[in-house]
């Protein structure tokens, strides 16, 4: 792909967050928005930004991930591809070190062991290259249980709790905690989180304007920081349909 193929605006930047925003959280990509994003590409120069490793993130856009976008930050920006060609990338190992990675591996595992919820399954903490996603329910859940924790967490604020005490515990360590999705939080270096992406994107060099658009804007959401960062334009959804209604009337495009 071409990062320098004709655009209407080609000094115009649109990422977006992936779950919640171009996809049902978890889902595959619909149709709709598989052809509306390639017909954006028409327009201004188009990227992804999730917190998922690239594997889930292909997963969701139906293998499209290095083709059908110009950017692709995966993990935050981590493992980061420009026209299909992988940048450098750092790690979350490298950054903690084995030792205070374990013991913070250790304080996860022995929260999850104490706490009282409907239902637990497995895949409580995994391991990604800039990060470690802790889930108090397990990644291993089914759809129909992901969406009940979602529920419930919702009305017992599981996982505020959980950050709230980490944060406490792990005060002076330059790492942070951030809600996303349905069932579970990531923990990263400061900075690490998806404004890291924006390194990898000349701001005033190769772009002008840099339009964000994120589902979890709220604070201690995983869109919050790049959404009221100084060099983007933010955006707030709350579906995938609704980016399309909004990124149609930013470009007068039909629906």
């Amino acid at each position: 792909i071409n990062v320098k193929m004709e655009r209407e605006h080609p000094r115009t930047l649109c990422l977006f967050d992936v779950d919640g925003t171009l996809t049902v959280p978890r889902q595959v990509i619909d149709p709709k928005m598989k052809t509306f994003m390639e017909k954006l590409r028409s327009k201004c120069v188009v990227g992804l930004v999730g917190g998922s490793d690239l594997v889930k993130i292909q997963e969701q856009v139906d293998g499209t991930a290095l083709t059908a976008y110009d950017f692709t930050f995966a993990e935050n920006g981590l493992t980061a591809f420009k026209a299909g060609n992988e940048l450098e990338s750092q790690t979350f190992l490298g950054f903690l070190g084995e030792k205070k990675l374990q013991t913070l591996v250790n304080f996860c595992l022995k929260y999850i062991a104490e706490l009282d919820i409907p239902q637990k399954r497995g895949t409580f903490v995994e391991f990604r290259n800039g990060m470690l996603n802790v889930s108090p329910i397990g990644r291993n859940c089914s759809r129909a249980e992901r969406n009940a924790f979602e529920a419930y967490d919702k009305e017992h604020g599981i996982r505020k709790a959980f950050v709230a005490a980490l944060e406490k515990e792990f005060d002076g360590w330059n790492i942070k905690f951030s809600i996303g999705g349905q069932i579970s939080f990531d923990v990263f270096p400061v900075g690490w989180d998806k404004t890291y992406c924006l390194q990898h994107v000349g701001v005033g060099t190769d772009f002008d304007t840099i339009h964000f658009f994120g589902d979890k804007t709220f604070e201690g959401g995983n869109d919050y920081e790049i959404f009221h960062h100084k060099d983007t334009v933010g955006h707030s959804v709350t579906s995938w349909e609704e980016t399309i209604t909004q990124v149609s009337a930013l470009f007068n495009m039909e629906e």
